[in-house]
């Protein structure tokens, strides 16, 4: 079984930027993808960028260029840098993994950028 458990939140100013971290607990090796996802209130999650197990990585337009979704090869940990930041990027960012057809969730982690 995988556990997730997000860190890295944070208030920041618009235009900073925040590390956001996934550790991954369990058999992080029967990972295929994973994921970040991001929810603001009166909305679903949407997703933000993914990352495949051969390293292939994917971005919603609007955080291509500033986002950067990687992952430890030792550990699995998964990371989002997130730069250039900006009032709308806030939320809460969950973390997503899908392990041997198991949907996995961590409890989120909160952004806040605001001036």
């Amino acid at each position: 079984q995988v556990l997730l458990v997000e860190s890295g939140g944070g208030s920041v100013q618009p235009g900073g930027s925040l590390r956001l971290a996934c550790a991954v607990s369990g058999d992080w090796g029967s990972i295929d993808t994973m994921s970040w996802y991001r929810q603001v209130p009166g909305n679903g999650r949407e997703l933000v960028a993914s990352l495949t197990t051969p390293g292939i990585a994917n971005y919603v337009h609007f955080v291509k260029g500033r986002f950067t979704i990687s992952r430890e090869s030792t550990n699995g940990t998964l990371y989002l840098q997130m730069n250039s930041l900006k009032p709308d990027d806030t939320g809460v960012y969950y973390c997503y993994a899908l392990s041997s057809g198991r949907k996995v969730w961590g409890q989120g982690t909160l952004v806040t950028v605001s001036s």
